[in-house]
């Protein structure tokens, strides 16, 4: 790209958005320098609590129900972290057992203990037979039998099981549509206070597209008013929040620190000021304590890509963005001198950052150096994306679906940050960023489903000014629909990604699992952040009450339970 000549500095239009302003003024500051210090007392606890909760385990090793269920408890409870070992050794030989054994198992089996077998065991990765497990429960007419609707619990295991389908799964569609509906339908009828409220919770976001942490959260402030619940695993499940929270706060503090410094309220005064929304994202990825560095590192990226998004869509003209956009390709700040104050201050942001980022990794060699390398060209990326974009809106280019989705895969900045928060973790080396880099198939499912949550959630808000057209305009000038019927397909388009998601995380065997997930917790985030046609990230006040309960108020313990 050939070095343009600075754009005339007079009468300039710019596409101003009036986003609210933070709601957390300094709230986060007072972690920045709080001691992250455990108590001995409480360490003693911790200690104590998980030994205890191990001796269980271990005791529950000949009853393969009794076992799968406290696997499932320990999940919910965010405390699986803790017993990975013991975890995949039990799921292992459950999975041998039931090879083994299919024809025994699948006729004795209740529905509720083989639909939580089927999703413990397709969630770490074992390919079985849905038709093979859940053939007992059809009828004559190769349907689901009707009485299973007497079992409530076994609809609801079946309906969290039926999350993890892939495509061609018919058994699991007619189970998705069966337990949805017969659930539905139940929570205003007499049940018990611990039920009626995980039926509602799961109606509203299963489990397998929950944000990891919000469902803990969720999980352990109803876990006690189940009657068979375990006081040992609660109390341990509530030390451990409250301990992992200090690391969180501690983490967030140190981010908000570093924008306040930055002074990017002043010296970008157009763009979001979102730092707390934006370390949601990497918290959701993982909030496990050794994942601490990717968590700060991805949290202040996400908030460099908000400065990046705002400058390209509520702020530069498309001949200043030509610039900024060869500047980021040159990785070269001269290319701007021309340029706004404002706009220099993003390109030097996201400098720094991966000066930083580049400095971190040395230091503690977790990544070869390729990964800064991938991390800048992604940065790239995602600015020329933004670039497409502004220039479809200036010119009132209404691009085809597809051609819409290929960009809006990369400006969802999805590969970019899971690219970052792996590259900064233990799995970190040159063939897993590779396959990162080169946007596999889950990459690219994840990243469209994130582009097309986030255009059907903010489309309204977004038309009401000269805007880009969005995945729902482009559908309805390709297809001839109407605006409703855009949204459905758009829908559907977002389930038929999950059933691509859920396979990916059957073929690759040859990735760690870990990794997987950290993926899959990007498309569950924003599930979350999208819901209900709202987009929590640029309305803070819809996810204000999340992120005091999961970075503010610690939970209440009763030791003496």
């Amino acid at each position: 790209m050939e070095s343009l000549a600075a754009p005339a500095p007079v009468d300039i239009k710019r596409p101003i958005v009036d986003f609210s302003p933070s709601i957390w003024g300094d709230v986060f500051l007072q972690y920045d320098s709080q001691p992250m210090e455990i108590n001995d007392n409480m360490k003693t606890q911790v200690q104590m609590q998980k030994e205890e909760v191990r001796k269980i385990f271990q005791s529950s090793s000949n009853d393969i129900s009794q076992k799968l269920n406290f696997i499932d408890s320990l999940q919910r409870l965010g405390i699986s972290y803790h017993f990975e070992r013991e975890i995949d050794e039990a799921l292992e030989q459950i999975h041998k057992n039931l090879t083994k054994n299919k024809e025994i198992t699948t006729k004795e089996g209740s529905l509720h203990f083989l639909a939580l077998e089927f999703r413990l065991l397709r969630k770490k990765g074992y390919h079985i037979s849905s038709d093979e497990i859940f053939e007992k429960f059809k009828n004559n007419k190769g349907s689901l039998n009707e009485n299973i609707s007497k079992d409530v619990q076994g609809m609801w295991s079946l309906y969290e099981a039926a999350q993890l389908r892939i495509h061609d799964e018919d058994i699991l569609d007619e189970a998705l549509d069966f337990t949805y509906s017969h659930l539905n339908s139940l929570i205003t009828n007499e049940l018990s206070p611990f039920l009626a409220k995980q039926l509602c919770q799961c109606l509203r976001t299963p489990l397998h597209k929950g944000v990891p942490r919000l469902e803990t959260r969720c999980y352990i402030s109803s876990y006690g008013e189940e009657p068979s619940h375990s006081k040992v695993l609660l109390n341990f499940a509530k030390l451990d929040f409250n301990t992992v929270q200090k690391m969180h706060q501690n983490e967030i503090g140190s981010i908000t620190k570093w924008w306040k410094d930055s002074e990017f309220a002043t010296n970008v005064p157009y763009a979001r000021d979102r730092v707390a929304e934006a370390y949601f994202w990497p918290l959701a990825m993982s909030y496990e304590p050794k994942y601490s560095t990717a968590r700060k590192m991805v949290g202040k990226l996400v908030t460099c890509v908000s400065l990046l998004d705002d400058t390209y869509d509520a702020y530069g003209t498309v001949e200043e963005l030509e610039l900024f956009t060869e500047a980021m390709q040159r990785w070269d700040i001269n290319v701007i001198q021309s340029l706004p104050e404002s706009m220099k201050v993003v390109f030097n942001s996201i400098v720094e950052l991966c000066d930083e980022i580049e400095t971190t990794i040395v230091e503690n060699g977790t990544s070869s150096l390729v990964f800064i390398q991938y991390v800048k060209q992604n940065f790239y990326k995602l600015a020329r994306s933004y670039f497409v974009e502004s220039k479809w809106c200036s010119e009132g280019y209404i691009p085809t679906y597809d051609e819409y989705k290929a960009n809006g895969s990369i400006s969802s900045s999805y590969p970019l940050q899971i690219l970052s928060f792996i590259g900064l973790g233990e799995f970190s080396n040159d063939e897993i960023l590779d396959w990162i880099f080169n946007y596999p198939t889950i990459i690219d499912a994840i990243s469209a489903h994130g582009r097309l949550a986030d255009d059907i959630s903010s489309h309204k808000f977004e038309q009401e000014r000269v805007h880009v057209a969005s995945a729902v305009e482009c559908c309805m000038k390709q297809y001839d629909m109407s605006g409703e019927e855009a949204y459905n397909f758009i829908r559907k388009e977002i389930e038929n990604y999950w059933k691509v998601m859920n396979e990916e995380c059957l073929k690759l065997d040859n990735i760690p699992r870990p990794v997987l997930e950290f993926i899959m917790n990007v498309a569950r985030v924003t599930e979350f952040a999208y819901e209900n046609f709202e987009d929590k990230y640029t309305k803070p006040e819809l996810l204000k009450d999340y992120i005091v309960a999961l970075l503010v108020d610690p939970i209440s313990i009763e030791l003496s339970e």
